[in-house]
């Protein structure tokens, strides 16, 4: 039988770790910038702060999806579809 080089438990959980980060970073930031753009626009479209939060929730989750994609897509310590990041 072959033996294959598994990473040692360290770099697994350190990686892991880096990942959520950068994940749950984005995450928050597309909330953010979704919310307040939303906020923006609700005296123009006449559109309430709740759907305004809605569509900073929706961005979020879209950035989420895209997140593990890219973590499936190429297995690194990045949230970001770009590569060598």
């Amino acid at each position: 039988m072959t033996d294959f080089p598994l990473p040692d438990t360290q770099t697994v959980v350190k990686g892991a770790a880096a990942y959520g980060r950068d994940l749950l970073e984005r995450v928050v930031s597309t909330f953010l910038q979704a919310f307040v753009g939303g906020i923006v626009f609700t005296a123009p479209f006449d559109i309430s702060m709740w759907q305004a939060a809605a569509v900073g929730g929706v961005a979020a989750a879209a950035s989420l999806v895209k997140g593990v994609v890219a973590r499936w897509r190429d297995v690194t310590n990045s949230a970001s579809l770009a590569k060598g990041v």
